[in-house]
Order: structure tokens, then C-alpha cells, then sequence
């Protein structure tokens, strides 16, 4: 029984571009008690690799998240399999706004401590206390009230490109810095003020509420589904977005457009772009923002000194790396000394 890929990006490319078939890429979540991860997580690679499911799944004592491509005809087997368990039978699928049949190239289900790292360590923290979803309308509605705060529970590089507009953006690397910045922050309006948050797909945002709660926060709510969820409604609804820009994803995309308005720069030369991608220096590999001219001048590089690697042949290129672990810069996403932030 095969538990783990065993083909490379580019083998499967090539079956994906044979196939010739459409896929979806999209997302869910379920907060839950799994008993044997573990065994939930070989169970779900057996299945979902006759599904031909490609996609990037963590699972934990406290429930699944996953982002993940299939087949397009799959999609009906895919639901009854989920529904086989309980705590997932008739689960929201968060259904990509932009399709890409290469979304993802390999399945990755891995076992974690947390779905949602958080960085907390308190026992009597109930994950599924949560706040009061709401669905775009009414998140629209609450807006507009004087007293509410509109929260992203995202970090700065999705937040860049993207938000709600008159949100706190907390200008954070990963999810567990920005819950006690958030909660020092708001510490004195725990009962006056209606905490008003949003996500990606509603991950973040739902443990965020349960800790908001937890903290002491009376009035905390949520964005049902997230941002992609929230884009669905709005164009069936025929409702205005209050979201302007583009919303990050986690796969080969990292962005999907909402709204036509370019809120972001390029990260080299300061012009309106929010295009993200990821060096071309495999020692490297820093996501930042490069605009179409910067990439072609830069090849496709953050910096001259990487630049001056990719030029070299792939054979020196491998001699270079040997030994060499990527450089802690790589998590700044964008926040790099030779790269321009956001704020200049």
C-alpha cells in the first residue's frame, strides 16, 4: 500500500498536461477530536490518491486543514468519501475564485501537533468555543457600525495585496504572533467594541474568535468561509466587495484578483504590482512582490547576488548549495534589508 508520492513536479505535470482534464482547486477545515491521526492521515491518502487529489493537508488531534486540486468529475466521490466521517459530512468546500490545473503537484498530508500553529500552551483554551459566524452581508453590514473593529487574522505579505478596507493589519510573519499583539492591543475594549474577523478560508479566524473569547472578548465574530467564501456570495449576491485587491493563496498561484485596485508595489523599483513570487535562487527562494519589468531585468531574482547564481550553469549552481541550508531570511516574506517594504 503506497502512503507517500513518488513522482516529481515535473512527472506530474506531464500526466496533468495528458489527462487533459479540468481541475478545482479549493479548501476546507474542520475542527474536531481525532483520536489516531495518523491512521486518519493514511486512511485519507489511500482515498484521495485514487481521486487523483493533489494538494498540500495537515492533520491533528484537533481537526484537518486542507488546500488541495482534483479532477473536476471527481468531485462527487470526493464528497461522499468525506461525508463518511462524521465530523466532516456536508463540510463547507471553499471553491477557488481562479482555477489552475498545476495549482499543486504532489499530495502532502502530514501529521502536526496543531492545524493552526498558535503557539499556545493553556489546557483550559476550548478551540470550539467559537465566535458568531456571518455571512457577506451582514459582515458588510457590521462595517459600518461605529463599534466595530475589523480584524486580519492574516500576516503582512497577504495583507499587502489585499484586505478590507479600514482593517487592522497586524504586521506579523506567522498566525501565533499576531493573537497576544492583537489582545494587548484591544485589551480595553473587551466589552464595548464587537471584534469583527477575517481569513483566507475561516481557519484562523475561527481559533482566533475561540481565543478572543477565551481572553475575555464578549461581542467576537467571523467571516463565514473567509475571504473566498465571502467573493462566492458577493458575486451571486450581486453585493459591492469590501475587500479591494487580490487574496494570497498557498499554492503555485498565490493570488487569486477580487477587485481590479493594485494596493501593493514592487518590492525593487516602487511601481504599482502585486504580483508575488519566490526567488529563482533555489538557495534563496525569498516570496517577495516583482513586477513583469523587474523580473526580466533581475531574472527573476530578489537580488543581484542571487542573479549572479541563476546565470551560472546547474552543475556550479549544485557545487554552490552543497552543505548550505537556505538563510533564515527566507521567512521574512518580503521584509528583506534590499528590498523595498511596504511602507516606503
Amino acid at each position: 500500500m503506497q502512503l507517500y508520492n513518488t513522482l516529481s513536479n515535473e512527472e506530474r505535470e506531464k500526466l496533468i498536461d495528458q489527462a487533459g482534464v479540468n481541475r478545482l482547486t479549493l479548501s476546507f477545515y474542520a475542527y474536531a477530536h481525532i483520536d489516531n491521526p495518523q491512521q486518519f492521515r493514511d486512511e485519507l491518502f489511500v482515498r484521495w490518491s485514487e481521486l487523483d487529489v493533489l494538494g498540500r493537508i495537515y492533520v491533528a488531534k484537533e481537526g484537518i486543514n486542507a488546500q488541495l486540486s482534483l479532477p473536476a468529475h471527481n468531485m462527487s466521490a470526493f464528497k461522499d468519501f468525506l461525508d463518511t466521517y462524521t465530523f466532516m459530512k456536508d463540510i463547507r468546500l471553499n471553491i477557488a475564485v481562479e482555477h489552475d490545473n498545476k495549482s499543486f503537484l504532489k499530495l502532502k498530508i502530514k501529521v502536526r501537533d496543531k492545524i493552526v500553529a498558535d503557539g499556545l500552551n493553556d489546557n483550559t483554551f476550548d478551540v470550539t468555543n467559537i465566535g458568531i459566524h456571518l455571512k457577506a452581508q451582514d459582515f458588510n453590514n457590521m462595517m459600518d457600525d461605529p463599534d466595530t473593529i475589523v480584524i486580519d487574522m492574516r500576516t503582512h505579505y497577504e495583507s499587502e495585496i489585499g484586505h478590507f478596507d479600514g482593517a487592522i493589519t497586524p504586521d506579523v510573519t506567522t498566525f501565533r504572533e499576531s493573537l497576544p499583539i492583537i489582545n494587548e492591543q484591544l485589551k480595553d475594549y473587551k466589552e464595548s467594541k464587537k471584534l469583527l474577523m477575517y481569513c483566507t478560508g475561516g481557519i484562523r479566524c475561527e481559533k482566533a474568535s475561540a481565543y478572543f473569547k477565551h481572553q475575555g472578548f464578549k461581542n467576537v465574530y467571523q467571516l463565514e468561509g473567509g475571504i473566498i467564501e465571502y467573493t462566492r456570495q458577493i458575486k451571486s449576491e450581486g453585493l459591492k466587495s469590501r475587500f479591494i485587491g487580490k487574496n494570497f493563496v498557498f499554492d503555485n498561484r498565490l493570488g487569486e484578483r477580487i477587485t481590479d485596485d493594485i494596493i501593493a508595489h514592487c518590492h525593487q523599483c516602487g511601481e504599482p504590482c502585486d504580483t508575488h513570487t519566490n526567488c529563482a535562487n533555489e538557495g534563496c527562494h525569498l516570496l517577495f512582490i516583482q513586477c513583469s519589468k523587474c523580473a526580466q531585468k533581475m531574472h527573476n531574482c530578489c537580488s543581484d547576488a542571487c542573479k549572479n547564481i541563476v546565470i551560472l550553469p546547474q552543475e556550479q549552481r549544485k557545487i554552490l548549495r552543497k552543505g548550505i541550508k537556505n538563510d533564515a531570511m527566507i521567512f521574512r516574506k518580503g521584509k528583506a534589508k534590499h528590498l523595498l517594504s511596504k511602507n516606503e
